[in-house]
Parts: C-alpha cells; structure tokens; sequence
C-alpha cells in the first residue's frame, strides 16, 4: 500500500526500499506479523543490480532485473513514496521532502550508496553517447554493450575510482567481460586499460595476486593511483589525475569506449545527520549493526560505516543478525547476533567463468566450498546468472534464508594456473 502523506508514528521505520531495507521488512514481518513497519523510498521499483554487469558484457537482459516494487515489499508493510531529506535521531523523526515528518520507535537506515556522478567534470552530458557508459545505471548498461559490439579497436578504458563503491569487483569485470568478447571476435584493441585510483586490482592480495593474471591474459594495462576528473565527450578524451612527487599530474588520454565508475559515499541526509561518523557513514557497531550513540537506530547495507566490501551478500548475512538483535530489542533484551563481516565478490572472468572472492572482517579467507577459491570456474558462472538471480528474488528480499557456509579455509601461498 502506498502513503505519500504519513505523519504518525510507527514502531519500526526503515529508510530505503533496497535489497538491505527490502529483506529486513520481509524478515521482520515473518517473525513479527503484528509489527508496525514503515518503508521509505521514492522509487516505484526494485533493481536487481548484480546483473547489470552481466547485461553490460552480453548475457542477461536488462528488463529482467527490474520489477515493480510493490512486488517486492511484505503484504502489510506500508510504503511511503517519498524521499528523506533529513534525520532527526534527537527528536525521532523522518523528514521528508515534501517536508512532512515521520515518527518511530526504533529506525532502520538501509539508503544505500550515492553515486556522484556531477563529481566527474563533464560525465553526466557524455553518458549514453560519445562512447561514455556505466554498468552502474539500469540505462546505461545496455549502451555498454552496444559499445562492446561496435568496437574494432584502438582505446578501451575502464575506471575505478578513490575509495568505497558499491561491488568494488564491478568496474574489472565489465573490463573482462568486453575483453573476451574482442578475443572471441578477433577484435584486437591497441590499448586496454583498467584505470583506478587505488593502490591495486582488489584490496585483498590474495585475490589481487590471481586477478593480476586474469587482467595479464587479456593485454589490459593496469593504471594505479590514476583518477578520472574530467570527461569530454565531443574530443572523445579523459582526463586522469596522479599524484607524483606530492604534486598532482594530470593526463588527457583519447579513448574510443569509456566505462566510468563515479565516486560514491554516503546519502547526503546521512553525511549532514548526527548519525554520521567522521567519514559520513551511517556509524554502527560493526558486530551488532547498532548505532553506537542511538540505541534505537540500526544499519545495514552500503551506507553505513562496518569495514567490508558493499555487496549484496554482504546484506544477506547483515539481515538476520540485524533482525534478531532488533527484535531481542523489541522484547526487552539485549543484542543476540554478531556480524562477521562476509562479503563476496563473484567476478566474471569471462563469459563462462567467475572467480568467486569470499571474505570477512580483516580479509579473512571465508569460501562456502571447499575449492581453491583463485580459480575461475564454470559452476560460479552459473551461480551468477541463474541461481543468484533466483534466489535474490524468491529467497532474500522475501525474508528467508540458507545456511551459513562460509568459513575460514587455509590455501598454498602460490598462486594457482589461472585460465580466465
């Protein structure tokens, strides 16, 4: 049901309609059917991001990630189409922006990440035409692959920018994705690039170690410490910024396909709310997902600020430790889960393959299988495509769950023939 007018109070508000406050509702509502629970969110679907890599190299459609969000929400959870302009945690309340105010007992903030796409001088007139695109926009991703198609050679560039991104393995696997389409065309590009800001290929060496050789088989030139600050579409050039020396350099470079990734950060009503850490991320405890200064406020997802990789399967393990210590709340009690910090990233090596990063807090090697989790394999690419999607949709965002199988694994320090 929708309520674009709602100003009275509800026991549980959750700010974000995403996979985050998505599965927390349904879960909540499935142990609690008498709850009270509000959703905040100004979109009237619900996006399957995950697979907009997957359409950008080729191998899904880009329709069949979106659905209307009234389908996904819990029969009973009321949903207000608004979005929120400020958090007032002193005063329990909601504004949103119509300037209406909504009250609660206890609030969940499950916003998200912002991407800042107006952070990159000229990007957002090049995108969707002078061979600008992202996978990170539903309507973009399909312009990725018609990119991918159409090139018969000369530059590829892919970026990645400074700090935290939603799927931080998401700007390279677009870059393996349209590098195996060129070899299995015979396409060969003059020069391919993976551009990014960061001091290697993943934060975690012992996945950095193999996926150095995933970008080695395919020619692609890595470029670290190299930021994207400028776009002009019309010239067809990028321009990057490095530090050297202290002082920083800037570099016009031609493309013929442009694959971006703006900076992202936290939701400007979190940034400017007493809620904020000093980085602008929702501050919770890491472990029990509780603020740490609101006892009734609760996060989860990409906005906040617990130190893992922002991923959906990040939020599958997040949900039920948040609803269990929300609830153990609710009764009187104390918090009952811990949080690990599992996160996993499935990278598609290729259009058949995934190297599939499993990890928690302190890049703790956390695969669900017993295998070398280095190598790229044929099964993880049907996880990708089929199973994860099928469960995304009937499984997590309806409130239910599978086992834990993850769990810290020991492997030989060299790295494994890597065939991508």
């Amino acid at each position: 049901m929708s309520d674009t007018t709602a100003t009275r109070q509800h026991t549980v508000v959750i700010v974000g309609a995403g996979t985050a406050g998505t599965t927390v509702a349904a879960r909540l509502r499935k142990n609690r059917h008498d709850l009270d629970i509000v959703v905040i969110d100004p979109a009237n679907h619900h996006d399957y991001q995950p697979a907009w890599t997957l359409v950008g190299g080729g191998a899904y459609r880009v329709e069949d990630t979106r659905r209307p969000l009234h389908d996904c929400l819990p029969e009973g959870v009321r949903h207000i189409a608004q979005a929120v302009s400020a958090l007032l945690p002193d005063e329990r309340l909601v504004v949103l922006a119509d300037g209406s105010r909504v009250a609660y007992e206890y609030l969940v903030v499950a916003a998200g990440i912002q991407i800042n796409w107006k952070a990159i001088d000229g990007l957002e007139e090049a995108l969707g035409k002078n061979g600008v695109t992202s996978n990170y926009r539903y309507d973009l991703a399909s312009y990725t692959w018609q990119l991918v198609q159409q090139f018969t050679g000369g530059t590829a560039i892919f970026t990645q920018p400074a700090g935290a991104v939603k799927c931080p393995g998401a700007p390279q696997k677009a870059l393996y994705l349209a590098a195996d389409h060129f070899r299995r065309t015979g396409v060969k590009a003059d020069s391919l690039q993976f551009r990014t800001a960061g001091a290697s290929v993943f934060g975690i060496p012992f996945y950095a170690q193999a996926l150095d050789k995933v970008m080695a088989s395919y020619d692609a030139d890595p470029h670290f410490g190299s930021n994207l600050v400028q776009v002009r579409g019309a010239e067809r050039i990028a321009v990057f910024e490095t530090v050297v020396d202290g002082e920083k350099v800037r570099e016009e470079v031609a493309y013929d396909l442009l694959h971006v990734v703006p900076p992202q950060g936290a939701p400007d009503f979190i940034r400017q709310s007493a809620l904020a850490d000093a980085n602008g991320w929702l501050e919770v405890d890491k472990h029990t997902l509780r603020h740490p200064r609101y006892p009734n406020v609760f996060g989860l997802g990409d906005c906040t600020s617990t130190p893992n990789s922002k991923t959906a399967a990040a939020i599958k393990s997040q949900a039920p430790v948040l609803v269990s210590n929300l609830l153990s709340v609710l009764n009187g009690a104390g918090n009952v889960e811990s949080y690990d910090g599992y996160a996993a990233c499935p990278l598609t090596t290729s259009r058949g393959k995934v190297l599939l990063a499993e990890f928690t807090y302190g890049g703790t090697i956390t695969p669900s299988l017993p295998l070398d989790p280095r190598v790229p394999r044929r099964f993880y690419w049907w996880l990708k495509q089929s199973f994860l999607p099928w469960f995304y949709w009937n499984i997590l965002i309806k409130g239910r769950g599978l086992p834990v199988t993850h769990k810290s694994r020991k492997f030989p320090a060299g790295v494994p023939s890597v065939q991508p």
